[in-house]
Formats: C-alpha cells, sequence, structure tokens
C-alpha cells in the first residue's frame, strides 16, 4: 500500500492554465526496499491524476523523504513530462 511522504510546495501550471500539486508516494518493494514516485493532482480536484514511473528506490521510508524534500521545482517540470494518467475525475 502507497504511503503520503511528502506534499510539495511547487504548483505545476499547464499551458492550458490547469494547476496541479505534486506529492511523493512510497510503497516497499518485494526485498524491503522503499520505491518513491510523484503524483501529479489537479488543484481544482477535476481532472486526470498524473503518476510518474518510480524516482527512487531507498532503503528506508525516511530516506525518501529527505530526498522528497531536497527536490528543486525544476525538477518537477520533467517529472510531469513523464507522468502517465492513472486516474480520472
Amino acid at each position: 500500500m502507497a504511503t503520503l511522504v511528502h506534499e510539495h510546495r511547487t504548483i505545476i501550471r499547464t499551458p492550458s492554465g490547469t494547476q496541479y500539486i505534486a506529492r511523493t508516494y512510497a510503497e516497499r518493494d518485494r526485498f524491503g526496499m522503499w520505491i518513491g514516485w510523484l503524483e501529479f493532482t489537479p488543484v481544482s480536484g477535476q481532472g486526470p491524476t498524473l503518476r510518474t514511473d518510480f524516482e527512487t528506490s531507498q532503503p528506508t521510508l525516511g530516506m525518501v523523504g529527505y530526498w522528497a524534500s531536497g527536490l528543486e521545482p525544476v525538477y518537477f517540470d520533467g517529472a510531469f513530462e513523464r507522468a502517465e494518467v492513472v486516474s480520472s475525475t
């Protein structure tokens, strides 16, 4: 089961004006490592949620949080481009 690790302050804006909030999630893999990824959810609550493939692999959940806390705003631009739709509202 996925765990919310960090909600980022960076807001992603699409050319059409839709705003997305970025969150880091993680879950344990079968080897005991924590796999982290980013999800982008529309601020309005309407529109698709986007998710990246895994972005990091860390030995503890705390280390995923540490990784997430150091992400710079420019990182989210690239991650948003890589993200794929996982759900629509």
